[in-house]
């Protein structure tokens, strides 16, 4: 591991483990919106949301949307969840929106059990069915992920094909965890990773995580199934363009992703290149964890904060 490497990490970890400071939190929350949370959420009501999606649509991105949310530990929160995530679909549909639904299966009740975390994440697949909505699972960090790759599975397998997963590039597991899934010719998003993970389980080097996420790019592209490539690495962004067009890869089997309010020009430029690039846009309340992983990310997005913290009056 290089020095940047190692710089990276601690500054990465110092963060996440931040994360659960209740003295951090309580601060982040009150202030976040002013110091500049809204450049990465789209609104903390769905009205809001709707505003942004429809921008971006109407400038040719594909969207998809999440409700800010993540290990409910009681089966009623969960099902209400559930409801909110069907209200939300029926929304999306009466304003004439194609956005897409992305969920995690812990604020659905995989924490709480597998059956209940099936039976909601379920009725959500279901319900956006009839009505020709996506739903993508998110993955999250690794205790839960044989359980959402096993939510998956039995979706597929009763016919639901409306739906779709997430690996993350810096588990060692994720290369195995695609060959399994291939039968099922899967809509997969890959991901580089943004949880705290033991270096048992996860690649701590930078370049361990990109050169894994490559492999992982190209064996889902060389596959039956639709792949996205969701990074804002330009690094890799071209490496899968020269991999698809030297492979005769078409356009229609892949998209970019990237999420609301990073790397906006990258976004702009992929799209008039002629590539479909999907804008990943989070509303709701509970944005606290979303906001530090992507500080985490990348140290310009912490100092985007600090430098908001010494503009902006804090009101009290």
């Amino acid at each position: 591991m290089g020095l940047s490497d190692a710089v990276n990490r601690v500054f990465r970890n110092g963060i996440l483990h931040a994360t659960t400071n209740p003295v951090v939190r309580r601060t982040v929350e009150r202030y976040g919106m002013q110091l500049g949370a809204a450049r990465f959420v789209a609104g903390e009501s769905l009205d809001e949301a709707i505003q942004a999606l429809r921008r971006l649509e109407d400038m040719g991105f594909k969207t998809n949307t999440t409700i800010f949310g993540e290990h409910v530990f009681d089966a009623a929160t969960a099902d209400g969840v559930a409801d909110d995530y069907i209200r939300v679909i029926d929304r999306l549909k009466a304003e004439g929106l194609r956005t897409n639904i992305a969920l995690k299966p812990t604020h659905l009740g995989l924490s709480v059990s597998q059956e209940v975390g099936f039976r909601n994440v379920r009725r959500v697949v279901e319900h956006g069915a009839t009505i020709g909505t996506f739903i993508r699972m998110d993955m999250e960090d690794s205790p839960w992920v044989d359980g959402t790759l096993g939510i998956y599975r039995d979706l597929r397998e009763a016919g639901l094909d409306n739906t779709g997963v997430v690996l993350q590039a810096y588990l060692y597991r994720s290369e195995v965890d695609l060959e399994s899934l291939l039968p099922y010719a899967p809509n997969i998003r890959i991901v580089k990773g943004a949880y705290l993970e033991p270096p048992d389980i996860a690649y701590p080097s930078k370049a361990d995580v990109d050169r894994a996420y490559i492999r992982l790019a190209e064996r889902a592209l060389s596959a039956d199934g639709y792949t996205a490539i969701a990074t804002h690495d330009k690094r890799i962004i071209e490496h899968v363009i020269d991999f698809t067009i030297a492979n005769k890869i078409p356009r229609d089997r892949f998209e970019f992703q990237m999420l609301y309010g990073i790397a906006t020009d990258l976004q702009l430029q992929l799209l008039r290149r002629g590539y479909t690039v999907l804008i990943s846009t989070n509303h709701g309340t509970g944005w606290y964890p979303y906001l530090m992983r992507r500080l985490a990310e990348r140290p310009a997005n912490l100092l985007f904060f600090a430098r908001n913290a010494v503009r902006l009056p804090l009101s009290t």
